[in-house]
């Protein structure tokens, strides 16, 4: 993976209001070196510190974001951190796996490499949010405690999934596949069964049936496998030590 690559990034293909800012980061443009390189801007990974600072820098000014993005702790839960109160200041990252910005000038972002981001945004241009959702998130309901926060008629949201790992390298244990059918029977059309005793897991199809579920229809993307391409997207699964890349909304 050669540093030296043009820093580019997924644009996603949705009607989105005016002064609705959205990209997906790919992983080549930065200064990151070994299984970091090149764009990765996950502090949390083993990088070098000023690296990831640097990555993060070229992000903001190729994007020309209007201010900083909120850099959480993501810990495949359903809290929902919203910009401008009290829990976005703490003196270090809040943990988090969603974000929510209601004025001009707020940033949100998530930070993946499998996991899948879910990016929302009302289409008045009111509100945006970025979602963390991994299977546990998805399972324990990250989705639908984003919608909640957001506080939007769910039929006046857009929906955009972003890159995560594809059913064909998404191996599961019986665990994964029980979390899902405990709540909705029918999510079992996303596993198929493998010849190791396993089941191949469709993370966006579940993740669409839940949106639908919540009413949310006008849903876009989900069409890349990270681990599928490792030319552009860092794979934890494939990878193991890799970066992490950013899915970003805001507004203008």
């Amino acid at each position: 993976m050669s540093g030296s690559a043009r820093l580019a990034v997924l644009t996603p293909d949705w009607p989105a209001p005016m002064g609705v800012g959205a990209a997906f980061t790919l992983r080549t443009g930065g200064v990151s070196a070994g299984p970091y390189a090149s764009l990765n801007v996950g502090a949390h990974v083993g990088d070098r510190p000023d690296a990831v600072a640097e990555n993060r820098r070229r992000v903001r000014a190729h994007l020309a974001l209007p201010g900083e993005p909120a850099w959480i702790e993501q810990v495949h839960g359903t809290d929902v951190l919203e910009l401008g109160g009290p829990e976005a200041a703490p003196p270090c990252a809040p943990v988090a796996d969603a974000v929510i910005a209601r004025r001009s000038g707020e940033v949100c972002v998530v930070q993946v490499a499998d996991c899948l981001p879910v990016l929302f945004a009302a289409r008045d241009g009111s509100a945006v949010a970025a979602a963390h959702a991994g299977w546990r998130g998805l399972a324990a309901g990250v989705l639908e405690a984003t919608v909640r926060r957001l506080g939007v008629d769910a039929g006046s949201l857009l929906a955009w999934l972003g890159p995560a790992i594809g059913v064909r390298h998404f191996e599961v244990g019986s665990e994964v596949r029980e979390a899902f059918l405990g709540d909705d029977p029918a999510a079992g059309a996303a596993f198929t069964a493998n010849t190791r005793g396993r089941w191949q897991c469709d993370l966006v199809a579940l993740a669409r049936r839940r949106l639908h579920a919540l009413g949310v229809a006008g849903i876009a993307g989900g069409e890349w496998c990270t681990y599928a391409d490792p030319e552009r997207f860092f794979s934890y699964r494939r990878d193991r030590q890799c970066g992490r890349m950013a899915a970003l909304i805001w507004l203008a």
